[in-house]
């Protein structure tokens, strides 16, 4: 049952439902358009706002839905484990020929489950950072280290070890988008319906 539960983490993370979406209702595979990603903010650039908003609610799920695995299957595998390889399957999703998307939705919802006050700090600084910059890009970087700096005061050293692994790994998928920052040529949000 551990080794099942281990398996399914991986698998939901693996679900692309950007590409799903975009396939199914849209005819578009958004692999081909925009920045390329399986993530919710390159749905909304290439499908709308209604896509873009109904991948990142999916996306987020699946983070959280990875942690309550344990408990579901009854298995004795930590949360954390879960949640962590559910990000992975995100990022590399066996059904999308491992090119996923960055995670950031899926490591909002894993967190959900862990820190759920810290994903509201991480929320707040998400909306004004992107409200005053346009910048989707650099509200994740703020916000995952948001989660962070609330973990370092409200959280317990596990928490706080694997918030920062995190913040660095969404930091280090978006390595491109700061170089298009500091040049001027990173795209801003824009209202597409």
């Amino acid at each position: 049952m551990n080794i099942l539960t281990l398996i399914l983490s991986y698998l939901i993370g693996s679900i692309s439902f950007a590409l799903i979406i975009g396939k199914v209702f849209y005819k578009k595979d958004i692999r081909h358009f925009g920045s390329g990603n399986l993530g919710a903010t390159n749905t909304y650039r290439v499908l709308g706002i209604k896509a873009g908003v109904i991948v990142a609610i999916l996306d987020i799920l699946k983070g959280t839905i990875a942690c309550f695995l344990p408990l579901l299957l009854s298995s004795a595998v930590n949360p954390i484990i879960c949640g962590l390889l559910a990000i992975v399957g995100h990022i590399f999703p066996i059904f999308a020929r491992f090119k996923g998307g960055k995670a950031v939705a899926t490591a909002a919802g894993v967190f959900l489950f862990l820190a759920p006050w810290g994903v509201l700090v991480g929320f707040i600084v998400f909306v004004l950072t992107l409200i005053f910059t346009k910048y989707v890009s650099l509200s994740s970087m703020l916000a995952s280290l948001a989660l962070f700096c609330y973990s370092l005061l409200f959280e317990d050293k596990l928490i706080i070890g694997i918030t920062f692994l995190i913040c660095i790994a969404i930091i280090i998928l978006h390595r491109q988008n700061i170089k298009r920052i500091f040049n001027g040529t990173e795209n801003r949000i824009v209202e597409r319906y």
